[in-house]
């Protein structure tokens, strides 16, 4: 919470981290959660083990930005095949500051990869959205709505499901807690943690008979306050998802099945 920003924090950011096997019982509470079947480790769980890891990298080096208030903006997780939770994974996460976008928005892409051994166990990609750009700039809009699919499901989000998740998770970004704290991030409202949509999203999907998830790609593209209605639909093309609020789309996606 207290970190400064290193204004001439060098272009690498970089950390190893050793995870010596994954707690079974964290798993488990994940799973009942968001209503995973099986008792393979769900996808999006491993956002979970990427995000400590990048947390820690920021925490560990300087970093020219403070952690308090960054917002997720999209988010790419790849599984090459089945974690074994009682394998340790050597985690390492790259994080670099890109170029200012054309409105003066300023982006950080987290890159994390994780091996058991020699194998690349999994990868996860988050960009984080550290400055905002101004109004006027050339950012597309979230549309207002979504593309013909399939209505699959739909969920309401309970006041203080922010802090719940962020009890599962580890994050505790202030946006995502109180309305007071969301506040003095610069937030109308809180909003639920995008991995918690993604994941949400990704549970209904495998339980609809996409069977159990490889890769997800997602966008958030607008926030979901505490207390709204998220519903998720279908398609149009294979693997497509959306997640839309009441009026506008908060997240679209799209997602692969693992074979074999």
């Amino acid at each position: 919470m207290f970190k400064r920003p290193v204004r001439h924090a060098g272009a690498d950011i970089q950390a190893t981290y050793l995870l010596p096997g994954i707690d079974l019982a964290h798993v488990r509470r994940y799973q009942a959660a968001f209503g995973f079947e099986g008792d393979a480790v769900p996808l999006t769980f491993l956002y979970l083990l990427a995000q400590r890891a990048q947390l820690a990298t920021m925490l560990d080096r300087p970093t020219p930005f403070r952690i308090p208030g960054l917002i997720h903006v999209e988010n790419t997780l790849v599984m090459h095949g089945p974690v074994d939770p009682a394998r340790p994974l050597a985690i390492t996460t790259k994080a670099a500051l890109q170029p200012p976008a054309a409105n003066g928005a300023i982006h950080c892409l987290l890159e994390t990869q994780a091996f058991d051994g020699e194998r690349l166990a999994f990868v996860c990609s988050s960009d984080y959205l550290v400055r905002r750009g101004s109004k006027g700039g050339e950012g597309k809009p979230s549309p207002a709505i979504a593309p013909a699919a399939t209505p699959l499901a739909s969920w309401t989000l309970a006041d203080d499901a922010g802090r719940r998740y962020a009890a599962l998770s580890g994050d505790w970004n202030p946006i995502h807690l109180w309305p007071w704290s969301a506040r003095l991030m610069g937030m109308r409202a809180p909003i639920i943690h995008g991995a918690h949509t993604m994941a949400q999203a990704c549970a209904h999907l495998e339980r609809a008979g996409q069977g159990r998830l490889a890769s997800v790609w997602c966008r958030f593209r607008s926030p979901l306050p505490l207390g709204a209605q998220a519903r998720l639909t279908a398609g149009p093309g294979e693997g497509e998802f959306t997640v839309l609020g009441k009026d506008r789309v908060a997240a679209e996606g799209r997602v692969s099945v693992a074979t074999g």
